[in-house]
């Protein structure tokens, strides 16, 4: 049976981090972390990371009395990455393969990522502007475009604020008529909810529903019966993270995954090293 238990060291650090970026004291983050600890304990680890990243986030929330104490940050990512994205979106008109422009844009807004620790800073903006639509792997997004082309409906599962920005010129290529995007059911590190989508512009521009679930991926237990009836119906599901693909690697229908690989886990089981942008098919 395959265990998640090198995730351990990574939920510690993600639990002493969030306490002091949101301001807690030594002697609230240290019983947050004792609190922690006792929740990893009693964590059944056959089960996807997220899942331990949604009880814990809860547990941060209700210490906090804040519902969404991510809410300033995700405001900062989604402002930078809308004034960044008409640059962005030249540069994909004047790719020679706009599509894999897109898509690897779409990979490479996957940084901004709390959880993991990444996110927006000065040398970030710098590499978008220079690097951020350089091609990816032709073969596998020509493959994906081919598929999408021919799809009715797809399932666009998208991961976090201000990375959903970043997403809108894959989303305007793939059929903005034939596109639902998916975001969480309620705030979870900066993962997007419904609120970060009508500020990042897509209400106005895609069908947006949330999955029911403030769990930072997409576990269909833990899902709305509307979110799970879609994903088993969409012609094609795109989901978006790591997050996504630590909750749905094993589902049995095709999905594309589209991530930053942020820690060894997903790593070993893709044979890729750490820092890789992936396009994956799985089914």
């Amino acid at each position: 049976m395959r265990t998640y238990l090198d995730c351990i060291p990574c939920f510690l650090r993600q639990t002493l981090s969030a306490a002091r970026a949101l301001g807690l004291d030594e002697e609230d983050s240290a019983d947050l972390m004792r609190e922690a600890l006792g929740r990893l304990q009693r964590f059944d680890w056959a089960l996807p990371p997220p899942l331990m990243g949604r009880d814990l986030h809860r547990l941060i929330r209700q210490r906090l009395g804040n519902p969404d104490p991510f809410l300033p940050r995700k405001r900062e990512h989604t402002a930078w990455a809308l004034a960044l994205l008409p640059d962005l979106e030249q540069q994909i008109a004047a790719s020679a393969h706009p599509f894999r422009a897109a898509v690897r844009l779409a990979i490479a807004g996957n940084v901004i990522d709390l959880g993991a620790g990444t996110g927006w800073t000065p040398e970030t903006e710098a590499w978008f502007r220079e690097d951020a639509v350089d091609s990816v792997d032709g073969e596998a997004v020509d493959r994906l475009q081919r598929e999408a082309a021919g799809a009715q409906e797809i399932l666009f599962l998208a991961d976090n604020a201000g990375e959903i920005v970043l997403d809108r010129p894959l989303l305007d290529r793939l059929g903005p008529d034939r596109v639902t995007v998916v975001v969480r059911g309620g705030p979870t590190i900066n993962d997007a909810t419904l609120e970060d989508a009508r500020r990042s512009g897509l209400l106005e521009r895609y069908a947006v529903i949330d999955n029911g679930s403030d769990a930072p991926g997409t576990h269909l237990p833990d899902c709305s019966a509307e979110l799970v009836e879609r994903f088993e119906r969409a012609d094609l599901v795109i989901a978006k993270g790591q997050g996504n693909f630590e909750t749905l690697n094993d589902a049995a229908r095709t999905i594309w995954f589209l991530f930053l690989v942020k820690c060894s886990v997903p790593a070993e089981e893709l044979g890729v090293p750490v820092g890789t942008h992936v396009v994956h098919r799985i089914g």
